[in-house]
Formats: C-alpha cells, sequence, structure tokens
C-alpha cells in the first residue's frame, strides 16, 4: 500500500493544532537600538572613513644599509639641491623614525611633511636608521622612507644626510611652500615693480 504525497501531508499533520490567533503583539517597551546594532553601526561608520594618507606599504626593493638616498624633482634647480645635500640650509624640524614599526612610521611621516608644509617649514632632517641590527633585512624603514619622501606630491627633493647629522641613517628633506607663503612672495615682489 503506498501513500501518495498528500496522504503523507496529512498523516504527518494529524498531531497539529491551529493557533488560536493570527496576530503577533510587538513589545514596545524597549527603547533605542540593541548593543550589537550599535556595534554594526559603529563598524559601518569606521568602513566610511577614508585614510587620507595615500603613501603604499607595499613590499619595496630594500636598499644596502649604507646606500645614499637622492632625488629631486624637476624644476628643483641644481644649485638648490646642491645646497641641501650639503646641509646649506638650516633644518626647521627633525623627525625620528628609529624604532617604528612600519605603519606607524608611514603615518608619522606622512602627518609630519603634510604638517610642516601647512607651517611653511622648508627643510626637514628625517631619522630613519640604517637597519644593520637586523642583518636579514637591513634598511626596512630606510627603504621605505625612500619610496614615501617619493610619493609625498609637497616633497621637492631630498638626500642623505651629511655625517654630523646621521650619515646615510637620515635624509634632509626641502618641502615646497605653502599656498599662503607664495601668494605673500608674489604680492612682496609685485610691490617692488
Amino acid at each position: 500500500m503506498s501513500l501518495n504525497d498528500f496522504d503523507l501531508f496529512l498523516s504527518s499533520m494529524e498531531d497539529v493544532k491551529p493557533l488560536k490567533h493570527d496576530t503577533v503583539k510587538l513589545d514596545t517597551t524597549k527603547q533605542g537600538p540593541s548593543l550589537s546594532q550599535q556595534e554594526k553601526r559603529k563598524a559601518a561608520e569606521s568602513d566610511l572613513a577614508i585614510d587620507e594618507n595615500y603613501l603604499r606599504s607595499e613590499f619595496v626593493e630594500l636598499l644596502d644599509p649604507h646606500a645614499v638616498l637622492a632625488f629631486k624633482k624637476d624644476g628643483v634647480q641644481a644649485q638648490v639641491y646642491k645646497n641641501l645635500r650639503l646641509a646649506k640650509y638650516q633644518l626647521d624640524a627633525t623627525l625620528d623614525l628609529h624604532g617604528q614599526a612600519l605603519q606607524h612610521a608611514r603615518s608619522t611621516l606622512f602627518n609630519f611633511i603634510n604638517d610642516c608644509h601647512l607651517r611653511n617649514i622648508r627643510v626637514v632632517l628625517i631619522r630613519h636608521g640604517i637597519g644593520i641590527k637586523n642583518k636579514s633585512k637591513p634598511g626596512i624603514l630606510k627603504s621605505y622612507t625612500n619610496k614615501w619622501l617619493q610619493e609625498i606630491p609637497a616633497v621637492l627633493a631630498f638626500h642623505s644626510a651629511l655625517k654630523q647629522h646621521g650619515g646615510n641613517g637620515a635624509t634632509y628633506v626641502m618641502i615646497k611652500k605653502s599656498d599662503e607663503k607664495k601668494h605673500e612672495n608674489r604680492e612682496r615682489h609685485s610691490k617692488r615693480s
């Protein structure tokens, strides 16, 4: 004796009792979002926060610990670059990145250069070290500093420092004038004419 699907359904529903009502009453005593809803919202809002730091931290070719860092953008005069290289400009600020984790150093360098640019600080010294303590991975911070400085639009030029300022473990950096300072210079020079 074979049961068809309908007979099978009826036999499985024999002991089911119908509901006495078909409306559900919601509990309205609870006010505000639950803790899990609050956490979800907080996570969503933090995802929306955009990291303004465009410096990339993917793998970079490691430099020799004693390599000389040297870079200048087009338009930087040869004599200006030579003066930077020979430390003939006053150092207005110094940043020490020694011992910092890579992501922290990335953030610190980015914020430092941008702050200097806004404050019209033109020549700075970055101490990054040469990394020979860890012989298996020498010059990591130095290598990334070299890469990052080239990525920052406000950086005009940089060169490894002289021995008295840290040698190959430090770098002189020349930063563009702020827009405000450029405007002041234009006004000053136009009044002379």
